[in-house]
């Protein structure tokens, strides 16, 4: 098994200062977070980007995460992947209603269109469920992350979803797909033929 390396480039929410100022006011901003990245980028460290959606931001503000992290993958190159996930409203001070998984399905499938010079997608099975998380092979994720032996983030919130090895082979296969284990740094280590 690969050597576990924590995951660069979380904490981006949503890169909306009226959104960041409500959901995460002792975060650095939003212009912030990019010159971080940029940062990294220049000195040739890859990075991810995410986003959280769901919580009190506009599809408006979505969009504009989205063009934000694009204009910086047109500067830069350093993304690897982009992750959108959704928030969960379990346990949080925020409430407030989860987006459905059609939304989620929808702004994932735009993500992919959008960020066409981002090559990996992730879907989120964590935060959506197994079958979801399947679903998202069709609209525009190449990636599912992996199997997280440890997640306390959205687990805190309200979500345990858990797989096993064999069951995301089992989940990508039975989507028609080739099941692949990579590293962090996007290279294929293992096919399962």
């Amino acid at each position: 098994m690969p050597a576990l390396i924590p995951c660069r480039g979380g904490g981006a929410e949503i890169l909306s200062d009226r959104v960041r100022s409500i959901i995460s006011p002792h975060k650095i901003s939003s212009e912030e977070w990019l010159g971080v990245m940029k940062a990294a980028h220049q000195t040739g460290l890859k990075t991810t980007a995410t986003m959280m959606i769901g919580s009190v931001e506009t599809r408006e503000e979505r969009i504009e995460h989205l063009s934000k992290i694009r204009a910086l993958q047109d500067t830069t190159g350093g993304f690897r992947a982009f992750i959108p996930w959704s928030f969960k409203t379990a346990h949080t001070d925020l409430g407030g209603a989860e987006v459905s998984s059609l939304d989620y399905l929808r702004t994932l499938a735009i993500s992919r269109i959008y960020l066409d010079n981002i090559e990996n997608i992730h879907g989120s099975w964590v935060t959506q469920g197994p079958d979801i998380g399947q679903i998202t092979l069709f609209f525009g994720a190449n990636d599912l992350g992996s199997i997280m032996l440890e997640e306390n983030v959205v687990r805190a919130a309200g979500a345990s979803y858990r797989l096993s090895e064999e069951e995301m082979v089992s989940l990508i296969r039975s989507a028609d797909k080739i099941p692949a284990q990579r590293n962090t740094a996007y290279k294929i280590i293992k096919t399962y033929d």
